[in-house]
């Protein structure tokens, strides 16, 4: 027999009643713990600032050098900002004090800020703050100025350390920094200005970015400006994870990205320059450039990796190795490099005198070569030699590619430090629109080392039949690059 509901409606309401209210209470119930999970992403920095601030410090430099009878020229907006606070112009003699003295009177150079980084008296910044200072000040947070000696410094990667005589300082706790997350929050201390103590915070933009300096940066949008140099970039646990050294800018103020060296790697720097007051690096003499996808694609390497040889300098390290231009360097002692930048802080962290693998991508395939690392001791600049001149065939060869191409001469391929080859005469159609120009040296096709005019012509030949974008290594000067024509276009 069938069941049938003889409940009165007014029962079925409510019992929906009640079911409808459990629900409300189990939203009600949740509320709370969204609402506090929303607030714990706003984190309060009070407590990491009040215990990290007294090691952080303001440093000021001073030159001595001839009165040029005319201020500093500074934006009319910060010289308002600071005359209303009451606050000394940098650069500007100070009213109350009178006009200046002499000539060779110390004058106040700039302003940056850096951290303690023992309690004996070491301090972190960065080069550039105290580059050409006759004299350094470190203004602790208690006010107390004292005189600092430069320990050492290094440009290259923009690391410096001073030393104050004193005992017992408050000092910083080194963080890691392959525990930095994109999107962590982060914060910065520092004098932006001159004005002490200032605390900006944001998060971490991206890591390892290559602005084409010898370290991979840290992009943040702490706002940075100028005296925030050397200052601390820290993490929520109140550790140093980097040091503020530069802006992107287009106004000369704060847009939104600023750039830290990560404390690891200036870590590195200090600890050389606290032992010998200098900075040991390696060097094998090569001059590099990125590698495209397109060049990465049509010689066969795949995915763009690596650093392409420009130029090798003569009968340096990488010379003897028997590394040749257009070379593609993909890895040092088992290390990947992934860029090209990866090649010299790969090359410079190693020691100078040891010998280091080098795995080379060259025409379609892979080579192990053995190279002895030199000292980095100064800019090296590859000796440039002169262009090849042109050709002594009296007839150049045309190729279906549309460039015209002699033979070198003996005397053209010693001077080169080349094995064959072909001087580009002229270029038109996808070899021009490629940038192939008259004077050029072709070295390879693809992945075929060209020994003259006539095996040019038949390697020309066959890859534009094959209607396939065509790469060319191609000499111009003193260094090499990768070329692609396309035919169909």
């Amino acid at each position: 027999m069938p069941h049938i509901n003889t409940s009165p409606a007014p029962d079925r309401a409510r019992r929906l009643s009640l079911a409808l209210g459990g629900l409300v209470l189990a939203a009600a119930a949740l509320w709370p713990q969204y609402g506090t999970a929303q607030t714990v992403q706003l984190p309060d920095f009070t407590e990491l600032v009040e215990r990290v601030s007294p090691s952080v410090v303001n440093i000021r430099t001073t030159e001595r050098r001839a009165s040029t009878g005319s201020p500093h020229e500074i934006d009319p907006n910060i010289e308002e900002f600071f005359r209303r606070f009451g606050i000394p112009l940098p650069n500007r003699p100070d009213p109350r004090r009178g006009p200046r003295g002499d000539d060779d009177e110390p004058r106040q150079r700039g302003v940056g800020s850096g951290f303690i980084l023992s309690a004996d008296g070491f301090v972190m910044t960065n080069a550039h703050v105290v580059e050409g200072a006759e004299e350094v000040i470190v203004t602790l947070t208690d006010k107390r100025e004292l005189k600092a000696r430069i320990i050492g410094a290094d440009k290259r990667t923009d690391v410096a350390v001073v030393k104050v005589d004193a005992s017992g300082l408050p000092f910083v706790k080194i963080g890691d920094v392959n525990r930095l997350k994109v999107g962590e929050w982060v914060l910065a201390i520092g004098s932006p200005f001159g004005l002490e103590n200032t605390v900006t915070a944001g998060i971490v933009s991206a890591k390892q970015r290559d602005t084409g300096d010898y370290l991979p940066f840290i992009q943040t949008d702490v706002a940075i400006n100028p005296g925030n140099s050397g200052g601390p970039l820290l993490n929520l646990r109140g550790e140093v994870v980097g040091i503020n050294s530069q802006i992107y800018s287009r106004s000369g103020g704060f847009m939104g990205i600023s750039f830290a060296i990560p404390i690891d790697e200036a870590q590195r720097v200090a600890d050389q320059l606290r032992a010998t007051g200098r900075v040991v690096r390696g060097r094998i003499g090569v001059t590099i450039a990125p590698v495209t996808k397109e060049v990465a694609e049509s010689i066969g390497l795949g995915a763009p990796r690596g650093a392409l040889v420009q130029n090798v300098e003569k009968d340096g390290p990488a010379d003897k190795a028997g590394v040749e231009a257009g070379d593609i360097i993909t890895k040092v002692d088992g290390k990947a490099v992934d860029r090209s930048g990866d090649l010299p802080r790969i090359v410079g962290s190693t020691k100078p005198g040891s010998r280091a693998a080098l795995q080379v991508f060259r025409r379609g395939s892979t080579r192990e070569l053995s190279v002895t690392v030199a000292e980095f001791e100064a800019e090296q600049r590859p000796q440039r030699r002169a262009g090849a001149q042109p050709g002594q065939a009296p007839q150049p060869t045309r190729s279906m590619l549309g460039i015209a191409a002699s033979d070198l001469s003996d005397a053209q391929k010693r001077e080169l430090r080349v094995r064959g080859g072909v001087r580009v005469e002229a270029a038109e159609g996808a070899a021009a629109r490629a940038g192939l120009r008259e004077g050029d040296v072709i070295l390879a096709l693809g992945n075929t080392e060209i020994a003259d005019s006539k095996q040019f012509a038949t390697v020309a030949a066959e890859l534009e039949k094959a209607g396939k974008n065509v790469s060319v290594l191609v000499r111009r000067g003193d260094g090499a690059t990768w070329l692609v024509i396309r035919p169909n276009r």
